[in-house]
């Protein structure tokens, strides 16, 4: 064959597919920046949540911790058996 034709159908037909691939590429790897950005920032969105439900759980474990000491006094008040019969 000659090689004027064979460069003329790669031109034509070659060239164009290839050049679609790389564009298309391109274009989906600056589509992936914006979907790794989303994605860094529902986790940073999650970890803002864990932390506030972290804090709420101290709170409430504080105000446990109080109760126990408080029905522990409240026990050894009214147990039958610490006290003396007058």
């Amino acid at each position: 064959m000659n090689p004027a034709v064979l460069n003329n159908q790669f031109v034509q037909v070659a060239l164009p597919i290839v050049l679609t691939i790389f564009i298309a590429a391109w274009l989906n790897s600056k589509g992936m920046g914006g979907v790794n950005r989303r994605i860094d920032d529902l986790r940073g969105d999650m970890n803002r949540r864990f932390d506030a439900v972290e804090v709420r759980l101290g709170r409430i474990e504080t105000k446990l911790d109080d109760h126990e000491t408080r029905i522990t006094r409240v026990e050894e008040r009214t147990s039958l058996v610490g006290r003396r019969n007058p």
